[in-house]
């Protein structure tokens, strides 16, 4: 690899020009929420900001069908979960993960929905990996629970030959840049039933407002995307801030997990969505491919006792934005990132912590202990399936690991 070489450490999706010129000149049959709806066979679908606005309105239209107030989510989760719940003026109950996947923890979730307080769980099918539905359904059943799926990374991943997405009540996906599909900004907001298609109509209307500048901006960006999501210029967006930021001391924004409880709501442009309706045409064979890289990854990892992989459940598909792996403790991982981080082979990491461990959170989540997610966040490295990484970079790649075969 050159010196400023770097392949993205997820599977995104690149952009063609041609496809942003037509849709800036050219009026395509079909629309981006009928792909949704097509794609996952369900009612509902609005393309909104980010697939954090699209929770927030879920959680701001349950509040008017149920008086319960707390929301149940999992230890190792997106910071931006917990801010939409804070938003909405509702209280969320952590409950732990397995310490070798990311499901929640049977038992800890039965007692947490025991409660008689619980709104709504709000399964993570992290990394594309589904997480088992039938179980959290058989738990929350006779409850009055709502299960809002979180497929922020896992457009076209299955779960017993359904799409994720289409399984509970509501759901939400996310269009932002480095989740596959991509408008820059953005995410889908999925319910499963058509009697909640006015509420969330009525919510979307009375929350979420035009911006004429904002979007400007967001589409300038879009344009930038498509010029910087390339190995040869990528390193310039994506590693030089993380080296300033973390030169800084100032490790959350260099992860790009440094949040706020004010995150942006406007909404989204005719172009923006015509841009996602086009690319939406690569994602069958995009999936494919991903899921090839992991079939080689897997491979080259055989006879390595000091990791593993988490890999897809029985009876369900992952679209595997990237492969993560756990290492057997804290000090291996360190040895392998001291000789892969600066290889610009996309070599990266989840989340920086459990979400009771970010410090500004602390009075929204509180400080519980969840130690199979904190052994987790210690112990994984993400490996990138990107379009741009081809079976010559993936064979250098492991043979760089500094880990000794059985």
């Amino acid at each position: 690899m050159s010196l400023f070489k770097e392949i993205p450490p997820t599977a995104s999706f690149p952009l063609h020009i041609q496809d942003l010129f037509s849709a800036l000149f050219k009026k395509k049959d079909g629309s981006l929420e009928g792909d949704f709806k097509n794609y996952l066979g369900v009612p509902y679908a609005r393309v909104l900001y980010s697939a954090t606005t699209a929770f927030y309105i879920i959680l701001e239209a349950l509040k008017t069908l149920s008086a319960k107030r707390t929301v149940i989510i999992p230890a190792y989760v997106c910071p931006l979960v917990a801010l939409a719940i804070a938003r909405a003026g509702l209280e969320i109950a952590v409950c732990d993960i397995n310490q070798d996947n990311f499901d929640f923890k049977t038992d800890e979730l039965e007692r947490l929905c025991a409660g008689d307080d619980v709104l709504a769980v709000i399964p993570v099918h992290l990394a594309g990996l589904p997480v088992d539905l039938d179980r959290i359904k058989s738990i929350v059943q006779g409850k009055s629970i709502f299960i809002i799926e979180d497929c922020a990374q896992a457009l076209g991943a299955e779960y017993k030959d359904k799409k994720v997405g289409s399984l509970a009540d509501f759901s939400f996906f996310s269009l932002c840049r480095g989740k596959g599909l991509t408008i820059y900004e953005g995410g889908v907001l999925v319910a499963n039933k058509e009697e909640y298609s006015q509420l969330l109509d009525r919510k979307i209307k009375e929350l979420i407002k035009n911006n004429f500048f904002a979007e400007s901006i967001k589409i300038l960006e879009l344009f930038g995307y498509w010029i910087f999501y390339r190995p040869q210029l990528f390193w310039f967006i994506f590693r030089l801030p993380q080296i300033f930021w973390n030169w800084r001391g100032e490790k959350l924004k260099a992860l790009t997990e440094d949040y706020n409880v004010n995150f942006t709501t406007h909404n989204v442009s005719a172009f923006r969505k015509r841009v996602g309706h086009i690319n939406f045409k690569y994602l069958t064979n995009a999936i494919e491919a991903q899921r090839l890289k992991v079939g080689l990854y897997l491979e080259g990892l055989k006879g390595y006792l000091q990791v593993k992989a988490i890999i897809e459940p029985p009876v369900t598909k992952a679209t595997y934005p990237y492969l993560t792996l756990i290492f057997n403790s804290p000090k291996i991982k360190d040895e392998v990132l001291a000789v892969l981080n600066n290889s610009g082979l996309g070599i990266s990491w989840v989340y920086a912590a459990a979400i009771t461990d970010y410090a500004y959170l602390k009075d929204i989540v509180g400080n519980k202990p969840c130690l199979n997610a904190r052994y987790l966040s210690e112990r994984i490295i993400t490996l990138s399936t990107s379009c741009f990484l081809g079976n010559k970079e993936i064979n250098y790649l492991l043979g760089m690991f500094p880990l000794k075969k059985a």
